[in-house]
């Protein structure tokens, strides 16, 4: 896409100013909308300090996990990280006045690039007025929308002000190619750095713990963290560990809780058949996806950790009834369990709204706690996940770094050839 002759002397100076960029230091801006970006951010950062020996200095918007990595955020991270319609429109106006101004920090600071980290309806409108004021800044998104699930017009929308896009999953290159979107690279999933910890995790002391029975099937049961998701799938999963305890199959069951959905999950548990072992924190999660023979979880990234933990699952989810009808027409991906787009395949069942009950959840479930056929399937695609998250032999955040230096060291922003 062509530019103005007006916007060509502007480039041509910041072209020129980023021909030795390598000799020195660089000055990135970075913005995160919220904390699973700051995380991201931070991991990042720490790869870009060990390449560049610390000689970066970076402007934006993160929180406490940039920070440590040397970010000077505009503004506390809190002031735009909700989530929820309600709590958005409640802090509408705050939002907006954030986005102009970082986005003048942006212009101010002149970075030799811009890197936004996912969290698109807050950071795609400052790359977008960045673009116009200074077209020669390279910017880089970090996280792709799901531009392969819905909403797929944002893709070619996104070449106007975004020239590169890093992505998290091994499908997105082809779908942006497709879509018409900038160019992108698959650069892994973060969650795989995780998977020596995760590895060398001794799940035992839990077992212990808890008095888990030797011998005896164990299911995790995972039904959110939101209180939405909760209150609809309790009554199911619970139902299907009910069918599951009818047969004669001695399970043992545990649930991993976040403190702020506990209330709610005890709410419903008084009409379940059994009492599941409830565990908190990340460590404690973990062992017991270690230990299970399999799992009974709602849709999201929980899935890719069970994956990664090597656990066989089954997925169910449930959406409020009045917006089911539309998501149905706007969703366009083949799943939506991050494992089966991963393989691009349905290796693991996914039952969803109506099909989200508990005959179904149990039919597919009761084979997974004994030695079956769809057992060894899911273990076999099991087996699969953890190198299709990764590009070969290195780390998500070391093949962001690399994509973020060629642009900000070798000035590879605008006009596009």
């Amino acid at each position: 896409m062509g530019r103005s002759p007006a916007a060509a002397p502007e480039n041509l100076g910041v072209r020129e100013r980023r021909v030795s960029a390598s000799g020195r230091d660089l000055c990135l801006f970075m913005v995160a909308g919220e904390h699973s970006g700051d995380a991201l951010g931070a991991k990042l950062m720490a790869a870009l300090n060990g390449r560049r020996r610390g000689r970066v200095r970076y402007l934006g918007v993160g929180g406490p996990q940039m920070a440590a990595h040397g970010l000077i955020s505009q503004f506390p991270l809190d002031d735009v990280a909700v989530m929820g319609p309600a709590a958005i429109l409640a802090r509408l106006p705050r939002i907006l006045h954030r986005i102009s101004t970082t986005a003048s920090a942006a212009v101010a600071g002149e970075p030799d690039a811009v890197v936004i980290i996912d969290s698109p309806e807050f950071t795609h409108p400052i790359a977008r007025r960045i673009r116009r004021r200074r077209p020669g800044i390279p910017i880089i998104d970090y996280v792709s929308p799901s531009v392969w699930a819905w909403r797929p017009g944002r893709a070619r929308k996104m070449r106007n002000y975004v020239d590169h896009v890093l992505a998290l999953w091994p499908f997105e290159p082809d779908a942006h190619q497709r879509l018409g979107g900038p160019p992108c690279t698959f650069v892994g999933h973060p969650l795989i750095e995780r998977s020596p910890w995760i590895a060398a995790l001794d799940p035992a002391p839990l077992a212990q713990r808890l008095g888990l029975a030797g011998g005896r099937p164990r299911l995790v049961v995972l039904p959110g963290s939101r209180t939405s998701e909760v209150s609809r799938l309790m009554p199911p999963f619970g139902e299907a560990v009910g069918q599951l305890l009818r047969t004669g199959r001695e399970v043992e069951v545990v649930m991993p809780v976040v403190p702020s959905v506990r209330p709610y999950i005890e709410r419903h548990l008084g009409a379940w058949p059994k009492r599941p072992h409830l565990v908190e924190g990340e460590e404690d999660k973990f062992r017991a996806f270690k230990l299970a023979t399999a799992a009974l979880a709602a849709s999201g990234t929980v899935t890719l950790e069970l994956a990664l933990a090597g656990t066989p699952m089954v997925v169910g989810y449930k959406v409020d009834m009045l917006i089911a009808p539309l998501l149905r027409r706007l969703i366009v991906a083949p799943s939506v369990v991050l494992p089966n787009l991963v393989l691009g395949e349905r290796a693991f069942p996914e039952f969803h709204q109506e099909d989200c009950e508990a005959s179904r959840l149990f039919g597919a479930l009761a084979p997974l706690i004994e030695d079956s056929p769809e057992r060894a399937k899911q273990m076999a695609a099991l087996a699969r996940v953890p190198a299709a998250l990764q590009v070969a032999q290195q780390a998500p955040s070391e093949a962001a770094a690399s994509v973020v230096l060629d642009y900000a060291e070798n000035g590879r922003g605008w006009p596009r050839p």
